[in-house]
C-alpha cells in the first residue's frame, strides 16, 4: 500500500498525526490488497471539529472477505478512540453498482474526499443523473417525515430537538449539493457557502439551514422558549424546499 504523503499537508497536525498511524495499522493489515484509501466527510471538507465530528474513512480493497473485516476488527477498538468511525469497506468491482444504488451518498463522497493512499477510483465514477433527483426527493421526504414523528417520541423535549435537527441537517446537506449539481451549478465544499447558494440556484431561503448549521455546531444555544420555534421553522424550510422540487421539474429545471 502507497501512501501519499502529500495529500496529508493540507489536515491539521493532529489529525495528520493520527492518520499516519491509522495508515501504517492499515498497510500492515492489507499490504497489496488495498486499492485505495480515502478521507470523505467533514475532516475532508475542512469542517471537522474537534470531539464533536468523526473522521470517516473509505477502504476499497482488490477482494473483500470476512476474513478482512475480522483482521480489522482486531485494531479497530485503538483507533476508535481518535475519532475514526469503522470505515466503509468496498470491493473494487463493487463501486459501481454501489453508485448505481446509493448515487446521493458517492457523489457526496465523490466531490468530498482527499485520496491517502493507492489511486483514485472515484476519478471516473459515474453517477445517474435520474437516479440521483429520485435519491434526493426520497431522502428530503424521508426526512420530514421522521422528524415529525420523533420529535412526538421525544416529547417534544428541547435537548430532543437539538438532536433531531442536528442529524436531519447532516442527511440533507448531500442532498442539498445533489440538487445544485442537477442545476447545473457547481455545488460549495463548505456547507455554508452551500446553503447560501440555494437562493440564486433554487429560490430557496437559506437562512434557517444556516441557523440550524450554528445549532449543529454548537455555536448558537437557544433557549427553552425559542426552539420550538426554530423547530417549526426548520420543518417549513423542508416542506418549501420539496414544493420547489416540484415546481423545477414541472418547469424542466431539474
Amino acid at each position: 500500500m502507497t501512501l501519499i504523503e502529500g495529500a496529508l499537508t493540507q489536515l491539521p497536525e493532529g489529525m495528520r498525526r493520527t492518520l499516519r498511524g491509522y495508515l501504517a495499522d492499515v498497510g500492515r493489515l492489507f499490504g497489496q490488497e488495498v486499492e485505495a484509501v480515502l478521507l470523505y466527510g467533514s475532516a475532508a471538507r475542512g469542517e471537522h471539529l474537534p470531539g464533536r465530528s468523526n473522521i470517516n474513512i473509505l477502504v476499497i480493497l482488490k477482494d473483500l472477505k470476512v476474513e478482512h473485516l475480522r483482521r480489522y476488527a482486531a485494531v479497530h477498538r485503538r483507533w476508535k478512540n481518535d475519532g475514526i468511525v469503522v470505515p466503509l469497506f468496498l470491493a473494487i468491482g463493487e463501486l459501481s453498482a454501489s453508485a448505481g444504488r446509493f448515487p446521493l451518498e458517492w457523489l457526496d463522497i465523490q466531490e468530498s474526499h482527499i485520496l491517502l493512499a493507492g489511486r483514485d477510483p472515484l476519478v471516473e465514477l459515474k453517477v445517474d443523473n435520474g437516479r440521483l433527483r429520485q435519491a434526493c426527493e426520497q431522502e428530503i421526504s424521508g426526512n420530514l417525515l421522521r422528524l415529525r414523528q420523533r420529535f412526538v417520541e421525544g416529547d417534544a423535549d428541547g435537548e430532543a430537538v437539538v438532536l433531531l435537527v442536528s442529524l436531519s441537517l447532516t442527511a440533507l446537506l448531500p442532498c442539498l449539493r445533489g440538487l445544485l449539481r442537477l442545476s447545473g451549478r457547481p455545488a460549495p465544499k463548505s456547507s455554508e457557502d452551500l446553503l447560501r447558494a440555494l437562493q440564486p440556484a433554487m429560490g430557496i431561503d437559506g437562512s434557517v439551514l444556516l441557523e440550524a448549521l450554528s445549532l449543529k455546531r454548537g455555536l448558537i444555544t437557544p433557549g427553552a422558549q425559542e426552539i420550538p420555534r426554530l423547530f417549526e421553522r426548520y420543518l417549513g424550510g423542508l416542506q418549501t424546499l420539496l414544493e420547489r422540487i416540484e415546481r423545477l421539474k414541472a418547469e424542466g429545471r431539474l
